[in-house]
């Protein structure tokens, strides 16, 4: 079935979004938008058409991994559930896949081109954590949960999940428990719901 005019194609912005994360990874700054195009099979203009520059595709590419991590969030599940669920979303995207890259070519996009490295925190990490944070809020106006600083708290909950993950991604070394997301997940969540139980 052909577009309508005007229509974006969503998986031509999913091929861009891709060929940036392992440009980025491979390069950090120094990826061009010519090589953008070329690595995800698209013209010049199609990219333009979608992102005026390299920011907005960085911005872009924070935004959609925020929106797969936080998407428990949004679900009507009880607090371990959906503290469960993202715990396991957020060690799951630093374990496995391409998160080592992502974080390399970060750490070299900081130095040189700090406002890409601050759209990319803005929209990516910052992102979830405002999204956390809100929920929290929630949990706390209904009484399911007592979570005075819903920031902080938030803040809180991410290191407890994420622990070390990051630093062994960023430096490519092995996960030891890589393949128990799940437990660790679910302990996280019950761990933080005990300390922010309702009195």
């Amino acid at each position: 079935m052909s577009r309508a005019v005007g229509q974006v194609d969503p998986r031509k912005s999913e091929a861009i979004l891709d060929a940036a994360t392992e440009l980025f990874g491979e390069k950090g700054a120094a990826a061009t938008m010519d090589e953008i195009a070329r690595r995800a099979g698209v013209s010049k203009q199609t990219l333009y058409n979608r992102y005026n520059s390299k920011l907005d595709v960085a911005r872009a590419l924070a935004v959609r991994r925020s929106d797969a991590i936080t998407a428990p969030l949004r679900s009507e599940g009880d607090p371990e559930t959906v503290l469960t669920a993202y715990a396991s979303a957020l060690l799951t995207k630093i374990v496995h896949g391409e998160a080592g890259a992502s974080l390399r070519g970060l750490a070299m996009v900081a130095p040189e081109a700090p406002d890409i490295a601050a759209a990319i925190y803005d929209g990516g990490p910052g992102q979830s954590l405002r999204r956390l944070s809100t929920w929290l809020t929630e949990q706390d106006r209904r009484g399911l949960l007592r979570v005075p600083d819903p920031v902080h708290a938030a803040e809180i909950f991410s290191g407890m999940a994420l622990g070390h993950s990051h630093l062994r991604s960023l430096l490519d070394v092995d996960h030891p428990d890589g393949d128990r997301i799940p437990e660790r997940a679910r302990e996280t969540a019950r761990r933080f719901i005990r300390a922010f139980a309702p009195d």
